[in-house]
């Protein structure tokens, strides 16, 4: 048994020894399937919630009402499920009610897709009852069941069915598809910040042309802020070259290719429920990216952006078709390690110290003058050491 649930079966013997059912599920059991690396690992267990907190001696109520406790053990957490059957979805995404149930199968056929829908015992043998592990040989994705039954009691597993086309590079089961399709409006009742994490995840996978290509065909994307209409756009980021880009990167290609300046940039992504301090890395990001499409770095430039963001931006506009590669980020990135300072702070003058040279309180003028100062040292016209810029200063009758 490999390293993440060799770890995790002192956790299921534990739960066998109290006399109930545990096995590894649902992602994990996947991945190890594809022989990819696995992450997180989850348990499902005959074990009422209250029973596995008497178990063990370190819980955490995540999930409580939903069956879920999270289990600490030997550095290690593992999310630990009673089996469970769900009815009722007014809202298309939480379940009206879930009872808890003594089947292993019973749980197994509440889940969305059949890769998902597989569990592992503490020997390694898989349990498999939908043909998860079928679906995987032919790379496929198809629901446990009928399709219109999963996306109506769940309408966000439509983005996660093209979430994990993007991932894992599997196409969809035409059925799937076509209740995709057809179920796509059910995606209004869903919250923006859960439809944002799935379109995230899937702007991060390594087939998200695929992702993308699913999300237009099944008309998904007019369910989504701010891309109703705007296909034109999307076959355009479709047709370029992504590379490597990460989801970041990847939302600033869309705002390039959708050709928004700041302030429809600023309402595209406050649509998506975006955190400011997200929304300024990316109009950030898009800025220098539409400046460098133009011309190469400036030494101010480079200074403001910093050497994040210039390796970002190269990517993006190498993506974009523009004059840039690998061996001008490592120019570009060159010239930014031989900048004299690399941050305002680095300056060896402050605001006080020109009131105190001038002798006269402070305003606008102080701001003016450190900017003066910072590009002087920028350009090379004046040491970063406190008297040589005095001197720059008096020289320059600027004191």
């Amino acid at each position: 048994m490999e390293k993440p649930f060799n770890d995790a079966l002192p956790v299921l013997d534990a739960i066998h020894k109290a006399g109930h059912e545990a096995y590894f599920v649902g992602g994990s059991v996947r991945d190890r399937v594809m022989s990819r690396p696995v992450g997180d690992i989850d348990i499902a267990t005959s074990a009422r919630p209250e029973q596995v907190k008497e178990i063990f001696t370190k819980t955490i109520d995540i999930g409580i009402e939903h069956g879920t406790v999270l289990v600490l053990h030997k550095g290690g957490s593992y999310e630990v499920t009673t089996y469970r059957t769900e009815t009722g979805y007014t809202d298309y995404r939480r379940p009206d009610k879930v009872e808890f149930v003594a089947s292993l199968q019973e749980d197994l056929k509440r889940r969305d897709f059949t890769i998902n829908a597989m569990a592992m015992d503490k020997s390694g043998e898989l349990i498999d009852p939908f043909g998860g592990s079928e679906d995987i040989g032919r790379r496929e994705i198809r629901t446990v069941g009928e399709p219109a039954d999963r996306f109506g009691e769940d309408a966000l597993r439509m983005m996660r069915a093209a979430r994990f086309a993007s991932q894992l590079g599997f196409e969809i089961e035409g059925a799937t598809f076509a209740s995709m399709k057809k179920s796509a409006p059910l995606l209004n009742h869903i919250a923006v910040e859960r439809k944002k994490a799935e379109f995230e995840k899937l702007l991060g996978g390594r087939w998200r042309k695929d992702g993308l290509e699913i999300l237009m065909q099944t008309g998904i994307v007019d369910y989504l802020p701010g891309l109703s209409g705007r296909e034109a756009d999307l076959e355009n980021v479709i047709n370029l070259d992504m590379g490597n880009l990460t989801a970041n990167e990847m939302w600033v290609l869309l705002l390039y290719c959708l050709g928004f300046d700041k302030p429809e940039a600023d309402l595209f992504l406050r649509s998506w429920k975006m955190s400011n301090k997200q929304m300024a890395l990316l109009t950030s990001h898009l800025f220098y990216m539409k400046e460098r499409m133009e011309a190469d770095w400036g030494v101010s430039s480079l200074f403001q952006a910093g050497k994040d963001a210039i390796a970002s931006v190269e990517r993006l506009v190498q993506a974009a078709g523009g004059n840039a590669s690998n061996e001008t980020m490592e120019k570009w990135l060159s010239e930014y390690e031989k900048l004299p300072i690399k941050d305002k702070n680095e300056l060896a003058v402050s605001g006080g110290d020109l009131i105190r040279w001038e002798g006269r309180s402070g305003g606008p003028w102080v701001k003016e003058k450190m900017a003066a100062i910072e590009r002087a040292v920028l350009l090379g016209a004046v040491e970063n050491n406190q008297l040589k810029i005095r001197e720059w200063l008096a020289r320059c009758n600027q004191i």
